[in-house]
């Protein structure tokens, strides 16, 4: 997964594709392709001005190629 900033996610292609999925307080919005079932993004409940992306669905993103950023109880 890698963060972004709200303003900072264009969905460019397949938006019909996508089904939304809230549980507990609804405030969280995942966010789904309806038709293979994986999960894209979501809206993040605890930094709502902030979005989680499932770094394989960004084209052009070598998911290989990440260096992984170990967090611990805090954003960075």
């Amino acid at each position: 997964m890698v963060r972004c900033d709200e303003n900072d996610l264009e969905i460019i292609e397949g938006e019909e594709s996508l089904t939304l999925y809230q549980f507990n307080t609804k405030v969280a919005k995942h966010y789904f392709c309806k038709y293979c079932g994986i999960y894209t993004f979501h809206k993040m409940r605890k930094y709502p001005d902030k979005y989680g992306i499932n770094a394989g669905c960004l084209e052009g993103v070598n998911v290989f190629n990440l260096q992984p950023i170990l967090v611990e109880g805090s954003m960075r």
